[in-house]
């Protein structure tokens, strides 16, 4: 399942996030922590995770991803990568196509956390700059998304997926990992697909013994699949 998540990021956080990922931030090459295979597709910047400013990001960036309710019913996460954050524009401008590593260790936080689902929060406007689409390929075809600035994609971290070349301009972004409570991407989509129609129900019927039902049913669903 491939989901959009429109404004994660309000205009002030969206600014002052931006104006501290400015050429002052401690950008280095972002080939330093890619994996063996991904290691030769990877030509960006990246923000230093050790940074006392990516850690204060990190935080803010956290903050607004969890208090999306619909990120919490899509992702139903149960542990989030701390999030990173790169830039691509002149000479370090794309990110060819890979698969993420399926289990990845934070420097910051020392967890492991197995990478089910991938998330990129895009922070530059799209008149900023050319190319720089997130190209996910996976079951359904392949998929170009560019969002508005303050908007994120969710996508299943089993995708083949490349940020085609920036040919002007500059792309600012994070991006982190998920670990769900539930594995399957399958099962996610169809807890996901309840939850939402759910909501459509009680907003023009309020609560029936229908909704009720299937409300027991979307628990039991998420009981007999979720690891906590």
């Amino acid at each position: 399942m491939i989901l959009v998540l429109n404004n994660l990021l309000n205009p002030g956080e969206l600014a002052s996030i931006r104006s501290a990922l400015g050429p002052q931030a401690p950008w280095i090459a972002g080939a330093s922590s890619a994996g063996g295979q991904a290691v030769t597709q990877k030509d960006n910047q990246q923000l230093a995770q050790d940074s006392a400013l990516a850690q204060s990001l990190q935080e803010r960036l956290l903050q607004a991803v969890q208090a999306d309710p619909l990120f919490f019913s899509a992702a139903l996460p149960r542990k989030i990568f701390n999030p990173l954050f790169n830039r691509y524009g002149g000479p370090s401008n794309h990110y060819g196509p890979h698969i993420d590593g399926a289990i990845l260790h934070s420097k910051h936080t020392g967890e492991r956390v197995r990478t089910d689902l991938s998330c990129t929060v895009f922070l530059s406007d799209p008149g900023d700059y050319d190319g720089g689409e997130l190209t996910v390929h996976d079951t359904y075809g392949t998929k170009s998304i560019k969002l508005p600035a303050g908007s994120a994609v969710l996508y299943p971290g089993t995708s083949l997926h490349e940020v085609r070349p920036v040919t002007r301009g500059q792309r600012l972004a994070s991006f982190f990992w998920i670990q769900s409570m539930v594995r399957l991407d399958e099962h996610r989509r169809l807890l996901f697909d309840l939850d939402m129609n759910l909501l459509k129900l009680r907003q023009q019927h309020g609560e029936t013994a229908e909704t009720t039902a299937l409300t027991g049913t979307y628990h039991n669903l998420l009981r007999m699949w979720a690891d906590t």
